[in-house]
């Protein structure tokens, strides 16, 4: 029907850029270190951000041009949709991949982007960068995601 949002009408590979971009919430989780339990392949998230995350907003600080600055970071397209096991939850791409819909609180339902950070989803505020904290000391910032938003290391 074309009343439907694109994204409930449109597969992930269907979308256009524009359309795919539209999906991220901005809420930075994808941007936080994450530890990986060799034996178990548990994947830990921490409280550590990349370099480029402003900590503040939990927005990227050079978003066009990140993969210069941080070529370990990770471009999210259609293409890589069964890799979507790393990110959050919560994110637009992972739920729209696994045909659960958008949240309530996603911009592109409520129509305001603030209801990402009122709804605790948001890291802005809540995360250090990896400029203060060294590789080896990531495993003391684990956190665990609990409703409406983070639970941290001296939770």
């Amino acid at each position: 029907m074309p009343d439907e949002p694109y994204w409930e009408r449109k597969t992930l590979a269907e979308m256009s850029r524009e359309e795919w971009e539209g999906l991220c919430d901005g809420c930075g989780r994808c941007c936080l270190h994450k530890l990986e339990e060799e034996e178990s392949g548990h994947l830990a998230y921490t409280a550590v951000a990349c370099r480029l995350l402003d900590t503040r907003t939990g927005q990227c600080s050079d978003y066009p041009r990140r993969q210069d600055k941080v070529p370990d970071c990770l471009v999210l397209d259609p293409g890589r949709v069964s890799e979507f096991v790393w990110l959050p939850q919560s994110c637009a791409y992972r739920r729209l991949a696994e045909g659960r819909g958008l949240a309530s609180w996603h911009p592109l339902v409520s129509g305001d982007p603030e209801t990402v950070h009122r709804a605790g989803i948001s890291v802005g505020g809540r995360v250090v960068s990896e400029a203060h904290v060294p590789a080896s000391h990531l495993h003391e910032y684990v956190i665990h995601w609990i409703k409406g938003g983070l639970r941290g290391p001296d939770a």
